[in-house]
């Protein structure tokens, strides 16, 4: 790699870093683009996948692209149901590369929805890949959407992005998703856990209650 392509990477991913949020800002990111998914009923994620899954995933603002070498990376926050209701949201990165003629840095929202307990310890672990350590595929799109096709039924992860207002599955294969834990120590004000958070140990912070709120709202918890 040239000295030149390097510094440009360089920048790109510090101009990424730099335009982040905090926790309390990026939850309330969150809530803001769940909310803003599921109020356009014929773009929403269907009914019956969101009262069958175990956890959510949101991903707001992943940024897309970079100079030459195309990579995209984000921040936001898994939340799983426990015992009918929605527990503390756990800090979670997520990451992928490309290769390819990509210039710029596009913003997209992710969301994901984790379907079974298999899909939930795989988001407690410290990192796993989708299509490799937990199968994953483009979810449907409009609140009464047919879900129960093989391949949804089969899924332990569905996934959409929502880019320039256009809310569409997406498949997230090769994609990496990790525990985040210095934004955890952030949001919760100690050394905390990713597997007691996700495994509903751990109550959540004053921060989490409008993403909560909005997942109660669209969402409502369900007895396992």
């Amino acid at each position: 790699m040239s000295g030149k392509i390097a510094i440009a990477l360089t920048i790109a991913v510090c101009s990424l870093h730099a335009q982040e949020e905090t926790p309390d800002h990026r939850l309330r990111h969150a809530a803001e683009v769940f909310s803003e998914i599921e109020r356009t009923p014929d773009k929403a994620i269907p009914d019956s996948l969101l009262r069958r899954s175990a956890c959510i995933v949101i991903i707001p603002g992943m940024k897309k692209g970079a100079f030459i070498v195309g990579g995209d990376y984000g921040r936001g926050f898994a939340v799983c149901r426990h015992h009918g209701r929605w527990g503390a949201p756990a800090a979670v990165r997520i990451g992928g590369g490309s290769f390819g003629a990509q210039i710029g840095v596009e913003s997209t929202d992710v969301v994901l929805l984790v379907m079974n307990e298999r899909g939930m310890e795989k988001l407690a672990s410290d990192k796993f890949t989708i299509g490799a350590d937990a199968s994953g595929a483009a979810g449907p799109v409009g609140r009464t959407a047919a879900a129960d096709t093989d391949i949804l039924m089969r899924a332990e992860i569905l996934s959409w992005s929502r880019t320039h207002g256009l809310f569409a599955g997406v498949s997230l294969d090769g994609t990496v998703i990790s525990k985040d834990s210095s934004e955890d120590k952030k949001l919760y004000g100690h050394e905390v856990s990713n597997h007691d958070i996700i495994m509903g140990e751990v109550p959540p912070p004053p921060g989490a209650h409008p993403l909560i709120a909005e997942l109660d709202r669209y969402a409502p918890g369900h007895k396992k």
